[in-house]
């Protein structure tokens, strides 16, 4: 109970400044749309606001464009019905089908689909529109898109630690799927690497976000001037990604074979376990190398220890499982030296003279 109740407060204090964000920004959205521009009652200026920002961590930009489209869409479509055909159960049904129907023929993501028919609801539930008041939503909307926009810029997330939020557990759940593997295969256990496997397909989830906070980094930078500072830390996060990810695609492929060569009952050398332990300590340092630490020579090293010992491990079997078992690993190995910069040939080429180089 206590570490959930850890765990809420963190995300708390990790979301506060975008709930303040938000909270002034959706009351700077209403006032200038009131005392400026002179609307009564525009609720889509702040809806819009609290849209925009929200506290997912999707790109902000992208949401701006796909909130004011939909607004449009579904004001537009809505408007016509009901000035048209009046209101009722089924001309709400109408507005629904043809705002989503029409967000979907325009490309629009689900933001996009979602409003258009949020915005028809409303509308279409709200008293008989005039002309000026179908502006005076779109309008709205606009004003509410633009202050959320600047105040992103203004205030923008930090882009390294909204990374690294997602990053770091996701490379410590990797490290620990790597010693549950090993420790399967040191305990020639099924029931162990079968839920190896389980945690290795469990991190699917934690890749997208991982991704998709490295795009709202990469934008924040684009977005927000405070932040280019950043550029060079995030870039190599970015750089990072898709490596990450072929490697946890790698460890699920890994424990796959490593099921099969336990339940065939092949001889598995000792050394294959060492040489996953060795993976993971290089997972654990890349963590470290990527949030700014000086730890890539030992994540590199780890790296080369396992394909070095891996490719040893086929003097002592000569069995097809220990062969796909091996080539996993070697792959892993390869991925991890793509995540810390090194170029593609330059990996492959590391790998494959590392046990002539280590001597192992």
């Amino acid at each position: 109970m206590r570490s959930l109740l850890d765990q809420r407060l963190s995300t708390l204090r990790f979301a506060s400044l975008r709930i303040v964000q938000i909270c002034v920004a959706a009351g700077a959205a209403w006032l200038i749309a009131t005392r400026i521009v002179g609307h009564y009652e525009p609720f889509f200026a702040p809806i819009s606001v609290v849209l925009v920002l929200g506290l997912a961590i999707e790109r902000r930009g992208r949401r701006a464009y796909e909130v004011a489209v939909g607004v449009a869409l579904g004001i537009a479509i809505a408007d016509l019905i009901v000035l048209a055909l009046g209101t009722g159960t089924w001309q709400l049904m109408l507005v629904i089908g043809l705002a989503m129907s029409a967000a979907v023929l325009s490309g629009g993501g689900v933001m996009l689909v979602n409003q258009a028919a949020v915005s028809g609801v409303l509308v279409a539930t709200l008293p008989a529109p005039d002309l000026v008041d179908t502006t005076h939503r779109f309008v709205d909307a606009l004003i509410g898109g633009g202050v959320a926009l600047t105040a992103n810029a203004i205030t923008p997330v930090e882009p390294v630690r909204l990374v690294r939020r997602h990053l770091q557990p996701l490379l410590s759940r990797l490290s620990g799927t790597l010693v549950d593997i090993a420790d399967a295969l040191d305990h020639d256990s099924h029931e162990e690497i079968v839920a190896a496997l389980e945690r290795a397909r469990g991190l699917d989830p934690a890749v997208r976000e991982m991704k998709i906070a490295v795009e709202a980094s990469q934008e924040t930078i684009s977005l927000a001037p405070t932040r280019r500072r950043f550029r060079g830390r995030v870039d190599r996060l970015a750089a990072a990604a898709e490596p990450i990810d072929l490697m946890i695609r790698n460890t699920r492929v890994l424990a796959r074979g490593c099921q099969r060569a336990i339940d065939l009952d092949e001889h598995i050398p000792p050394v294959v376990a060492d040489a996953i332990r060795d993976l993971a300590t290089s997972v654990s340092r890349l963590d470290s190398h990527l949030g700014g630490a000086p730890a890539r020579s030992t994540a590199r090293e780890a790296a080369l220890r396992a394909a070095a010992k891996a490719t040893a491990a086929l003097e002592e079997t000569s069995n097809l499982s220990v062969s796909v078992i091996v080539g996993q690993v070697r792959s892993a190995a390869t991925d991890l030296l793509l995540s810390l910069g090194m170029s593609h040939d330059d990996a492959l080429e590391q790998v494959r003279t590392a046990r002539e180089k280590l001597g192992v």
